[in-house]
């Protein structure tokens, strides 16, 4: 099996998904809370592992995070309800909510934790963290969206995810600032409208768990390991695929969403935050290609005895959805003929 699962791990891993569809169906903000609640429990017991100390320490360290962000979400809506019929309260509720909303998936200014506790995760808790666990704080925002404050927000977390991922050596770090950064594209998506965002973040989550299943079945966490290994020549170019659609390089798929999210900022006289995006777009570029260009272009020490060897329906599988990926753009262009 490529991960190791057991039937504990099967049925946290049921209610991760099924709590997830509780807050998004759900018609009341205290049933959106109950649904955030049984998606911690069920995360946790993913992520924890008496073996690992690392594990261990993460999942301690989000469960006190989440916690927090529950508990002000709560509170919040324990005020909107005593507060019903004062409207005067509505933009400090909103702040509150989408500030609590933020504070369960890692977005900027509340994003410290997120970095630290992917360093200790498995590849797989780390797709789940920078995939999944987004959709119900997303949906929740969009609810009450408070406009200006999330515009700033949204600058704050594209600035910070791609600088916060300059100075860094570990991958899972890298990726981890490389989601902070997608959050800015994802909030001004679901600004623009619900279609919009599920389109970006249906590909955001193909180009990141190509990435995520790479690194799990080779085994790498960090930067070095990439010319240290003797990866053959085909999977380094799949990289480079992979990381150039995740920045949103024209040819590639990543690209599509980003180039209608700007559209839509240009037809609205954004341009300030649309050159901020771009910008912060080509800084990310730039830590990816550092990746990338260390894999392939170093002069190092081949070891005829280690070899990688990947099984034949594992290269297949990659090698199709890297294809998707490639080709993306071409096949996006027919859903609009």
């Amino acid at each position: 099996m490529m991960f190791n699962i057991n039937s504990n791990k099967m049925f946290f891993f049921f209610i991760l998904i099924f709590s997830t569809l509780i807050s998004i169906s759900s018609n009341s903000w205290i049933g959106c809370w109950i649904g955030l609640e049984i998606n911690l429990l069920s995360f946790i017991p993913l992520i924890t592992s008496s073996k690992n100390l690392m594990k261990s320490e993460a999942s301690l360290k989000y469960f006190l995070t989440q916690s927090i962000a529950s508990i002000n979400f709560l509170f919040t809506i324990l005020l909107k309800m005593i507060l019903m019929k004062n409207f005067e309260l509505n933009f400090l509720i909103s702040i509150l909510i989408n500030s609590s909303m933020m504070m369960k998936m890692g977005s900027a200014p509340f994003h410290f934790w997120f970095p630290i506790i992917i360093e200790g995760l498995s590849w797989l808790n780390c797709l789940i963290l920078m995939s999944w666990q987004k959709i119900t704080p997303m949906i929740l925002m969009s609810y009450y969206i408070n406009k200006n404050f999330l515009l700033l927000i949204m600058m704050t977390n594209t600035i910070i995810g791609a600088v916060g991922g300059l100075n860094q050596i570990s991958l899972r770090k890298i990726l981890a600032f490389s989601s902070i950064n997608n959050l800015g594209w994802m909030m001004s998506s679901i600004m623009i409208s619900e279609n919009l965002w599920m389109l970006y973040f249906l590909t955001y989550s193909l180009m990141i768990s190509l990435l995520c299943f790479f690194f799990h079945i080779l085994n790498i966490y960090f930067i070095n390991q990439m010319f240290i290994f003797n990866i053959n020549f085909m999977l380094k170019f799949l990289f480079l695929i992979n990381f150039l659609s995740l920045g949103g390089l024209p040819p590639f798929l990543g690209f599509f969403p980003k180039w209608m999210i700007i559209n839509f900022m240009l037809m609205n006289k954004l341009y300030i935050m649309s050159f901020i995006f771009m910008m912060m777009s080509l800084i990310t570029l730039f830590f990816y290609i550092r990746i990338i260009y260390s894999c392939i272009l170093f002069n190092y020490l081949k070891l005829k005895w280690f070899k990688i060897f990947l099984k034949n329906n594992y290269l297949y599988y990659i090698l199709f959805f890297n294809l998707i990926s490639l080709m993306g753009m071409i096949i996006s262009t027919m859903f609009f003929i």
